[in-house]
């Protein structure tokens, strides 16, 4: 489906990638951007985010910054934004740390004592709605809360966090993302913090979560920027696009952080962006049409997709006959198109997920 307006296919699982008319930075009115992953990573600007977010702002596109590391405060994470070239303010920037805060603000009296492992960030965010961080479970709190500490985070804020818990407290975590990208690889975030908190407290109890992909987030996120044709942009399916997913908008998944082409194919329905992009370019420019032929493969850009077997099987990609004559191709285009293979065998009645190992060691994805 080609988006003219803005409005895509919504709150359902699709087939294949969107299509857009029009450069996407014409089609949304706000971008919805992740950080870690996205426009930064490791505390350094992934490469073209720079340029691309300055030429979609001048466009006349709103960009706020949705993320669910719960470490910085706004204050700072703008001013980061600012000096990687991305003026930002700290009302643009919307995190997991104030959605947990507005949770617990909602579920507690004002001036409660609120336990808290984590930085910063969730500090800030708890006393912007009348509560008060503690740091030991012997201080009374009334509710404990989890949000990423980063990688120097001593591992007896655990123990406080399991004492707590296992005393009956009310658990809640910014977000339950397992790793987080960093300039030197992946590691991990603080959904394995909570896991090991988890396992301390005998599994009994789970957390009221309030980051990505979760409506708190979602509200937060509307009420701070009043978007009303939101475009979310990330590189997580589990998170960014899901929770694009579960507040009924489009999404745009880049390939500058955990998510990769084989990641993308086995996609359950909830996890299937609108649109696919190498990086924050993509924003720039309209999103070509993948086309359902009548023989169930899919083309895009010339490039054409299928399933050797109608139930799972395995990738086929053919052409683009103009690659043969010496043309660049765009390798995004065979990846739209696989993905309307892969999407639409998957979701067949006994269907499976088709095999894409051949097809994306081709593409040297």
């Amino acid at each position: 489906m080609t988006v003219r307006n803005g409005q895509g296919q919504q709150g359902v699982g699709r087939l294949r990638p969107g299509g857009s008319a029009v450069p996407l930075s014409e089609a949304y009115d706000t971008a919805l951007l992740d950080l870690d992953g996205v426009v930064y990573a490791g505390g350094e600007a992934v490469p073209h985010a720079v340029e691309a977010l300055g030429v979609a702002r001048a466009g006349g596109m709103h960009l706020a910054y949705v993320t669910n590391n719960a470490l910085r405060t706004p204050d700072a994470v703008a001013e980061h934004l600012t000096e990687l070239g991305v003026p930002a303010e700290a009302a643009d920037v919307i995190t997991s740390a104030q959605a947990v805060a507005r949770l617990i603000a909602d579920d507690v009296p004002p001036g409660s004592r609120v336990l808290v492992i984590g930085g910063e960030g969730l500090r800030v965010a708890l006393r912007e709605r009348g509560l008060v961080p503690v740091d030991s479970a012997e201080d009374e709190p009334v509710a404990v809360v989890q949000g990423y500490g980063g990688p120097e985070m001593p591992w007896g804020r655990f123990a406080e966090a399991s004492y707590a818990v296992a005393r009956g407290l009310p658990w809640y975590a910014s977000n339950t993302d397992l790793t987080i990208p960093g300039a030197r690889g992946i590691g991990p975030g603080n959904g394995a913090a909570v896991e090991v908190v988890r396992i301390a407290t005998g599994g009994r109890v789970e957390p009221r979560v309030a980051g990505k992909p979760l409506p708190p987030m979602h509200r937060e996120t509307v009420l701070r920027t009043g978007a009303r044709r939101p475009l979310v942009v990330g590189d997580r399916l589990d998170t960014d696009i899901e929770g694009a997913f579960n507040g009924g908008v489009d999404s745009l998944l880049v390939f500058t952080g955990v998510t990769d082409a084989a990641q993308l194919l086995r996609a359950v329905p909830e996890h299937r962006p609108t649109y696919v992009a190498a990086d924050l370019r993509g924003l720039l420019v309209g999103q070509p049409e993948v086309v359902a032929e009548e023989d169930g493969s899919f083309v895009c850009g010339g490039w054409r997709a299928s399933v050797n077997a109608p139930s799972g099987g395995e990738l086929v990609l053919e052409g683009p006959a103009e690659a043969a004559a010496g043309a660049a191709a765009d390798p995004m285009d065979a990846v739209r198109a696989l993905c309307g293979a892969a999407w639409s065998a998957a979701d067949a009645v006994g269907g499976g997920v088709p095999d894409a190992g051949k097809v994306l060691a081709r593409l040297g994805l």
